[in-house]
C-alpha cells in the first residue's frame, strides 16, 4: 500500500474549483440513486476474497466510507478533497451485493471492477463476463447460489477480450465440463487473438500503469482513491482463460441455452477489438456489455491499449437502438446499474453515440484546420444538453483524453512541427531545461509562486524537468507531489485522480517494494494461447541486442499434445522467426520435446529448461547448446519500474 498525505491540505483555488462544479451541475437530479439499489436483493458490503495462501484478492470494506445512506445527494455533500460529482458517482458504484435486473436475471455488483450477470434458465444457468480473478468470480456465484439454489453453470458468455470479463472463468467453470461439452463458453470472433495482444503481448507494461490508474495501492478514503471510474477497482491476481467451444461470427446469431434464446449484436473496434452485445428476447431485456456505460468511455484507456474507433462506436450504438431498443424494458451492462423503460433506455443509447460521433467529428475539423493534438483537446467541450447527462459525464473517459485519441487514431504521435520530431528523452531534457532555468533552485523557486497562483498543471509539467533531471532534489519531488494532490481532489476523472494520487506518493515515497506482480501475462493465459501466439510472444522478450550480437542460430520445439505442434524458431539479427514444420522436414540439430503447459513456464519465466529437462517434464535430442541460448537470450522484465520519476 502506497501513502498518501494523511493531513490533505486543500488550497483556495481548489475548493473554489470544486464549489463551482456543485453549483453547474444538476445535483437535484437523483434518480440514479433510485436505480442503482432497484431490485438488491441482498447487500454485503463486508465481502472479503482470500486465495488459499491468504493473499486478499478482495475487500469491500474499505468502501464503508461511501455508504452514508443518509448523506445528501447533492453537491455539497463532497469533502473538499473529492470533486462534487466524481464523489456522487462513487456513492452509486459502491454498494456490494446481489441484485434482481429482471426476472431470471441477476448480477453481483461490486465484488471487482467489472459486474457479473447470471441468467437463469430451464435447469442451470448461464454466466455473462465472470470478472478478474477467480477468486472473486466463486465468491460472487457463491452468493447467487445462496439466494438462487446450486443450478448448474450451463454457459458462460465473454462479451469481449478484456481481462475484466474472462479472468475469472475458472470460478465458475471446470475446464474438465468444458472439454466434456457440459458447459459450452461463447465469445465474439476475435476474441482470443485479441485477448493475447492486447493482455500479454504488453500485459506487464499495461498492468503496470492499471495499477496507478485504478489506484490499487492507494488507501481508499476522501483523500486517496475513491472509485476505479467503472467500478470500484480491481481484484488482485492473475486472470484465468478458458478458450471459446463457440465462436459468434455475425450480428444476428442466435442461440438457445437451457431453454434461453440469446440474439447477438457483433461491436468490434468500439469499447475493444472483439466485443459484442446480446438480447433476450424472452425477457425484453438487452445487455450492451461495455459499449453505454453510466459514464463517458475511453476512446484511449491510461493503462494503454490500442486507440478505440469512435466512429464505429457511435455507428455501433445506433445500430443497437434500431435493432433491439423498441423490443426492451430493461437495459443492463456489465460496469453500470440497469436502465428501465424503453424510452429511458433509447435516449441513453443515442445520448452516448452522440457523444462519440462529435468528438470524432470535431477533432478531426479543428485538426483539418491545423490545430494540434493539445490545442484540440482544450479548445473542444460537450454541447449543454450532453453534457448535462450525468451518464456523459467524464468519469472514466474524458474530453481531453479522448479528443487526444482521435487524433492520435488518424495522425499518429507526431504533430508536424520539427521540434517535436526527435526530441531528447526526460531525463537529458530535464537537466538541459533546468540549467536553461537558472538551476534546480530557481525553478523550484518560480514553481512555488504558479503553486500559489493555483496554476498545478503548470507546476507538475515544469517541475517534471527538475525530477527528471536531478532526481536527488527532494524540495521539487514534494512541491511537484502537492501540486499533484491539489489536481487530484479537483478531477471529475477517476483514473485522472489515481494517477496524480499514485504520482504524489511516488514523488514522495518511492515505488512500492516487496508487493506481488499483477500482470494480465499470465500462465493460465499462455496456456490459452495458440502456439504461433506463445513463440511471437517470446519474440517480444527477447534480448534483441545481445542477441544481435550473436551469429544466427535455429531450434526445433515439438509440443508433445498438440496437432501440428512442430515449430522451427530461429534467431537471426536479433529478431526471433518461427514456422511449422510438416510431417516431411527433417528435424534439426538441436530438438527440445515437452507439452504446451511446460512450453507456457519456460516462456513466462515460471521454470528454467535445466529444471524441466532435470523433472523428466522436457527432453532434448542433439545439441543441447542451441537450445540453452535461445532461453538465457529471453529476457524478464521487472513489474514494478517507476512512472513518475527516473
Amino acid at each position: 500500500m502506497v501513502r498518501v498525505d494523511d493531513r490533505p491540505r486543500v488550497s483556495a483555488p481548489t475548493r473554489a474549483a470544486n464549489e463551482a462544479v456543485a453549483c453547474a451541475l444538476p445535483f437535484a437530479d437523483d434518480a440514479d440513486f433510485a436505480d442503482a439499489r432497484r431490485g438488491l436483493v441482498e447487500e454485503v458490503p463486508g465481502l472479503v476474497v482470500r486465495d488459499p495462501s491468504g493473499f486478499t484478492s478482495w475487500d469491500s470494506r474499505p468502501y464503508d466510507f461511501l455508504r452514508d445512506a443518509d448523506a445528501p445527494h447533492d453537491g455539497t455533500a463532497a469533502p473538499r478533497t473529492v470533486n462534487p460529482s466524481l464523489w456522487r458517482y462513487a456513492r452509486l458504484l459502491a454498494t456490494t451485493g446481489l441484485f434482481e435486473v429482471t426476472e431470471g436475471i441477476y448480477q453481483v455488483r461490486g465484488a471487482d471492477i467489472s459486474i457479473i450477470t447470471f441468467v437463469e434458465g430451464d435447469t442451470g444457468v448461464i454466466v455473462v463476463d465472470p470478472l478478474v480473478t477467480e477468486g472473486a468470480a466463486r465468491a460472487a456465484f457463491d452468493l447467487y447460489r445462496r439466494h438462487r439454489g446450486d443450478r448448474p453453470v450451463v454457459a458462460v458468455i465473454h462479451s469481449h477480450s478484456h481481462a475484466d470479463h474472462y479472468g475469472g472463468v475458472a470460478g465458475v467453470a471446470d475446464p474438465a465440463d468444458v472439454a466434456a461439452g457440459r458447459v459450452a463458453i461463447l465469445a465474439p470472433e476475435g476474441f482470443v487473438e485479441h485477448a493475447v495482444t492486447e493482455n500479454v503481448f504488453a500485459g506487464t507494461a499495461m498492468s503496470r500503469r492499471a495499477v496507478n490508474m485504478y489506484g490499487a495501492l492507494l488507501p481508499k478514503g476522501p483523500a486517496g482513491q475513491v472509485c476505479g471510474g467503472q467500478g470500484m477497482t480491481n481484484s488482485l491476481g492473475p486472470p484465468t482463460l478458458i478458450p471459446p467451444t463457440r465462436t459468434i461470427r455475425a450480428t444476428g446469431e442466435e442461440a438457445e441455452l437451457d431453454g434461453v434464446r440469446l440474439v447477438f449484436q457483433l461491436v468490434p473496434d468500439t469499447e475493444a477489438p472483439a466485443e459484442m452485445n446480446m438480447y433476450l428476447p424472452g425477457r425484453r431485456a438487452l445487455f450492451v456489455a461495455e459499449t453505454a456505460n453510466a459514464t463517458m468511455h475511453q476512446l484511449y484507456t491510461l493503462r494503454g491499449a490500442q486507440v478505440r474507433d469512435a466512429r464505429a462506436w457511435a455507428h455501433y450504438l445506433n445500430e443497437t437502438a434500431a435493432l433491439f431498443a423498441a423490443g426492451s424494458d430493461v437495459l443492463f451492462s456489465t460496469h453500470s446499474w440497469p436502465r428501465w423503460g424503453t424510452a429511458t433506455l433509447t435516449e441513453y443509447l443515442t445520448d452516448q453515440a452522440d457523444v462519440y460521433q462529435y468528438l470524432h467529428d470535431q477533432t478531426l475539423r479543428l485538426a483539418n484546420a491545423g490545430y494540434t493534438m493539445l490545442e484540440c483537446a482544450e479548445m473542444i467541450e460537450l454541447p449543454p444538453r450532453l453534457a448535462a447527462r450525468w451518464y456523459n459525464r467524464g468519469y472514466y473517459g474524458s474530453v481531453s483524453h479522448n479528443v487526444k485519441a482521435v487524433w492520435q487514431r488518424y495522425l499518429g504521435w507526431f504533430d508536424g512541427n520539427p521540434a517535436n520530431l526527435a526530441p531528447l528523452p526526460p531525463e537529458p531534457a530535464g537537466r538541459r531545461y533546468t540549467e536553461m532555468m537558472g538551476g534546480p533552485e530557481a525553478v523550484v523557486a518560480k514553481a512555488r509562486e504558479y503553486f500559489d497562483r493555483g496554476d498545478y498543471r503548470w507546476v507538475v509539467q515544469v517541475l517534471n524537468h527538475v525530477v527528471f533531471g536531478h532526481p536527488d532534489h527532494q524540495r521539487a519531488r514534494d512541491l511537484a507531489a502537492r501540486a499533484c494532490e491539489q489536481l487530484a481532489y479537483q478531477a471529475e476523472n477517476a483514473p485522472w485522480r489515481n494517477f496524480y494520487l499514485a504520482g504524489a506518493a511516488e514523488l514522495r515515497h518511492g515505488v512500492p517494494a516487496g508487493l506481488p506482480a499483477t500482470s494480465t501475462a499470465s500462465t493460465d493465459t499462455g496456456r490459452a494461447m495458440p502456439l504461433e501466439a506463445l513463440f511471437d510472444y517470446a519474440g517480444t522478450r527477447l534480448d534483441g541486442a545481445r542477441a544481435g550480437a550473436e551469429p544466427s542460430f535455429s531450434v526445433d520445439i515439438e509440443v508433445t499434445d498438440e496437432p501440428a505442434g512442430r515449430r522451427r524458431v530461429e534467431i537471426r539479427n536479433g529478431a526471433l522467426h518461427h514456422r511449422a514444420l510438416g510431417d516431411q522436414d527433417p528435424p534439426g540439430a538441436a530438438v527440445l520435446r515437452l507439452a504446451k503447459a511446460d512450453l507456457v513456464t519456460l516462456l513466462f519465466g515460471e521454470a528454467t529448461l535445466t529444471d524441466q529437462r532435470d523433472d523428466g517434464r522436457a527432453t532434448v535430442h542433439g545439441d543441447s547448446d542451441p537450445l540453452d541460448r535461445l532461453f538465457t537470450l529471453l529476457a524478464g522484465a521487472s513489474f514494478w519500474w517507476p512512472i513518475a520519476t527516473p
